[in-house]
Order: structure tokens, then C-alpha cells, then sequence
């Protein structure tokens, strides 16, 4: 689609390596959006006990956490409240232009070209911000012995 909109009108013999590029891109894309959430956030693989049919479903998954969070201990209760706090108090604590594209990226789930478009800035940067917001909110958490 992408090739169609932006490319339509480019000669046909460098079609087949504009439509390389768009692939190769978003296949970049995809890989460090998934690399990016695993490095913060649980795979939700670790929900699946080593008995299920590879069914999944997130809402049973997230109904069971609910309960869990009724009879869960102060303690746990207490430590999650902690590290929730300590990621938020790290993702303030980074650079203005890092924080607008990782949050946009990775909590109100933009694309990069949206992303981009809404920070005034080329998609490149959109990537290398959220990168390097990524490669430090990691860093930050883990010296302060919070594991992804």
C-alpha cells in the first residue's frame, strides 16, 4: 500500500527496490518495537502455564490478575506500587524529546510515521529517541534491581 501511495508515480524499473526498502523498514520497525517492549515490559508468553494448548486469552489472564491483586499480600502489593512508581520517576527523568517518543511509541501506541508527524521530526529521529529512551530506561532499572 505504501509503495502504491507515495511511489505511484516513479518509473517502474525502481519500483522493485522501493518496495524492497518499504519491507526492509518495516520489518525494522516491527523487531524494534518488539524488542523494545520485551526490554520494559513481561512477554505475555510468561502468563501461559507450560500445560496450556497455546489458547491464550489475555482477558482471563488479566481477570485472574485482578483476583490475584484481592488476595495478594500488603507486601507485594506495597513492592508493586514501588516499581511502578520507579519506572514512572525514570521515564520523567528523561530527556524531553525521548520521553515524547517513547511514550507515544510504546504507551499510547502511535506508529512511527504518527509519532513523528506529532513531534514536528523525521521518522529516523522518532526511532533513534525511542531507542535511546529504551536503552536508558533499561540501564536505569536494572541498577536499581528492577528486572524486566
Amino acid at each position: 500500500m505504501k509503495l502504491a501511495q507515495h511511489y505511484g508515480d516513479k518509473p517502474a524499473s525502481e519500483l522493485t527496490l522501493l518496495f524492497q526498502r518499504i519491507l526492509s523498514n518495516n520489518m525494522l520497525d516491527w523487531f524494534r518495537r518488539r524488542t523494545a517492549r520485551n526490554a520494559l515490559f513481561s512477554n505475555l508468553n510468561d502468563f501461559e502455564s507450560p500445560g496450556d494448548d497455546g489458547d491464550f486469552d489475555l482477558l482471563e489472564t488479566l481477570e485472574s490478575l485482578v483476583d490475584t491483586e484481592r488476595t495478594e499480600s500488603a507486601q507485594d502489593t506495597t513492592e508493586r506500587a514501588q516499581i511502578m512508581r520507579e519506572i514512572e520517576i525514570q521515564i520523567s527523568g528523561l530527556p524531553l524529546r525521548q520521553r515524547e517518543a517513547f511514550l507515544m511509541r510504546y504507551w499510547e501506541e502511535m506508529d512511527v510515521a504518527e509519532t513523528a508527524a506529532a513531534m514536528g521530526c523525521s521518522e529516523g529521529s522518532v526511532k533513534t529517541h525511542c531507542s535511546r529512551a529504551v536503552l536508558a530506561l533499561s540501564k536505569a532499572l536494572r541498577a536499581k534491581g528492577i528486572k524486566p
